[in-house]
């Protein structure tokens, strides 16, 4: 049976994808730097250089989430493809259980989020040895970061402003939020409790006050259960606040389920991208079908049928603006409020991609094997 075949394919593609995420000697063809500078935080420093890559090409740093490898992550969110495609240099900063054992992260604690010191100054030091050593281009570099990696975004384009083009987080926190795990959860799952002033005051004390802030994109789900999304809005509003621009947006558009609003500079600019998905759960956006496939679906990676990883390179300019299409944006949409697509776990994820291609019995039969392995229904245990 056709349709059975693919569906185990499907599957056997997805065990596998599982398998590299959680294998700790799979860095995804990634080579590893030693000795690359200052250390305080003890990070891993993992690159992917592609061979034809042209002097003073961009820089893109990426940030995995809890309980996720760096090579894996980058991998899956499609990142080492873009490079290739694109022409720019990926640096994989890889967290040690050792420091967290969960690897995530720790964008909570004060001594990893301040400029000079820890998980921040070890990154930092590793997009010095990157520009250097591949004679990059200084004024291209960006920074994004699923979950806790997304908070460390936050972290680094506070801390070290001047370093960044541009940013992007992905079902992450604003900058600030908390000082200690128990904080941590409280924001994660409460998100942040003070005005757009005040979390912009968090910003502006970070750092000397550079010439420019780098720009930034927001991407969250509104099913995610792990980072609740008001959180995105919370981000939003902190670097509106650091930019000295209104708390609302200039525009809001949508298509489809997924709301963009945007913050602009006086000549038009869009400084700040906020993209809401309904329905999506905890993890990284994904197109990982369709002629043009970009990322893998595993653990907290996605399908959505929109990658928010070409979605952010188009922001940064890194790569063509969006093609024309029938599926033209609406102006001046409200964000969507009830969840209708996408998967806020692994399970529905995995039901998302097999039901267009399979009978309903045999949609049947998966949904029942998930759900007997305890991967339907609930949300994603990553911070």
């Amino acid at each position: 049976m056709p349709g059975l075949g693919a569906t185990t394919a499907g599957l056997a593609r997805l065990r596998k994808a599982m398998k590299r995420q959680s294998d700790s000697g799979d860095d995804a063809g990634l080579s590893e730097v030693r000795g690359f500078g200052f250390n305080p935080g003890g990070l891993r420093m993992l690159v992917h250089v592609p061979g034809s890559l042209a002097l003073e090409a961009p820089l893109v740093v990426v940030l995995h989430g809890c309980t996720q490898r760096a090579g894996p992550h980058a991998r899956a969110a499609g990142w080492l493809a873009l490079a290739d495609r694109l022409g720019f240099a990926v640096l994989a900063p890889e967290q040690e259980s050792e420091n967290n054992p969960n690897r995530c992260f720790n964008w909570f604690e004060p001594g990893d989020i301040t400029r000079g010191s820890g998980e921040a100054a070890s990154i930092h030091a590793m997009i010095e040895h990157m520009v250097r050593t591949h004679r990059l281009d200084p004024a291209r570099v960006f920074i994004t970061g699923l979950s806790a990696g997304g908070a460390m975004t936050a972290v680094l384009l506070a801390t070290y402003p001047e370093t960044f083009a541009a940013g992007a987080v992905v079902a992450g926190l604003p900058f600030g939020l908390a000082s200690n795990v128990q904080e941590a959860f409280a924001a994660m799952h409460g998100g942040a409790q003070l005005g757009g002033r005040e979390l912009g005051a968090l910003v502006a004390q970070a750092a000397p006050a550079p010439r420019r802030r780098p720009r930034l994109a927001i991407w969250h789900g509104l099913a995610d259960g792990t980072v609740v999304s008001s959180n995105a809005l919370a981000l939003a509003r902190q670097w509106a606040a650091a930019y000295g621009l209104a708390e609302h947006p200039d525009a809001v558009r949508a298509r489809r389920d997924w709301t963009r609003s945007e913050w602009r500079a006086a000549d038009g600019e869009p400084l700040i991208e906020l993209n809401l998905l309904a329905g999506l759960g905890h993890g990284t956006p994904l197109a990982a079908g369709g002629d043009d496939p970009i990322g893998e679906v595993a653990p907290f990676m996605l399908e959505a049928g929109v990658s928010s990883s070409l979605e952010i390179a188009r922001f940064w300019g890194l790569a063509p603006p969006e093609p024309a299409a029938t599926d033209e944006w609406r102006v001046g949409a409200p964000p969507p409020e009830q969840p209708t697509f996408g998967a806020q776990g692994l399970g529905e994820s995995v039901m998302a991609s097999v039901s267009p291609h399979v009978s309903t019995d045999v949609q049947q039969v998966i949904a029942k094997a998930l759900a007997s392995a305890g991967l339907m229904g609930r949300g994603s245990p990553q911070d």
